[in-house]
């Protein structure tokens, strides 16, 4: 198997400990600004010496339909969310896959730093985590199935040659901050959903 390329390669310092909340974020939706704002609220009342991390994987993925965002692109969807509809700021980072679960967390401590607090609702990711000796904080999914990415990517590839911005952003609106989709129109990021792959994404 051919090894994944490390892009971006891992920061000479990375950040200090924090609470961390791991993400693909393909595309930001309703679901991550709930899980990324009870994050916030947890660390607040618990770990205010702790900074917010916010990872965003999978960074050397080549664009699919799965994989429709760059992660400098996910990142700026995160930011503009967080300067137009939260009032709390976050450490963003970037980290690549290795497609190797045992060592994933050793890998991405090199990214998002040494051991502090893992937050997620996602069992697998929890798991290798609390296997690693991380505190974990489970939080569940509201609407889990509403909020799957490959649902809210499907639901954008459907919109992405409607020129309307209200139709957009009705039906979008439904899963994704209305931040989120403003960014999405104003940087034309909908269209290349048309153009990326056949079919759309498997249902399951």
């Amino acid at each position: 198997m051919t090894k994944l390329p490390l892009i971006p390669p891992p920061p000479l310092d990375p950040p200090e400990p924090g609470l961390v909340v791991l993400g693909r974020f393909q595309p930001f939706h309703k679901g991550h600004a709930a899980i990324i704002i009870a994050a916030e609220k947890y660390r607040k009342e618990n770990y205010p010496e702790l900074k917010l991390i916010i990872a965003v994987g999978s960074s050397n993925k080549p664009q699919t339909l799965k994989n429709p965002w760059s992660d400098s692109e996910r990142i700026e969807m995160i930011l503009f969310w967080l300067d137009n509809e939260v009032n709390f700021e976050a450490t963003i980072v970037s980290i690549p896959d290795i497609d190797d679960p045992p060592n994933w967390v050793s890998h991405a401590e090199r990214y998002h730093g040494k051991q502090g607090i893992f937050f997620s609702s996602d069992f697998p990711s929890s798991e290798l985590y609390q296997i690693s000796k991380w505190p974990i904080v489970s939080t569940s999914l509201i609407e889990r199935e509403r909020f799957e990415g490959w649902r809210v990517r499907e639901t954008a590839r459907m919109l992405s040659t409607v020129n309307e911005e209200d139709a957009i952003k009705m039906v979008l609106g439904e899963s994704v901050p209305a931040s989120v989709i403003d960014f999405l129109i104003l940087n034309d990021y909908l269209k290349r959903l048309a153009f990326l792959g056949e079919g759309g994404e498997p249902v399951g």
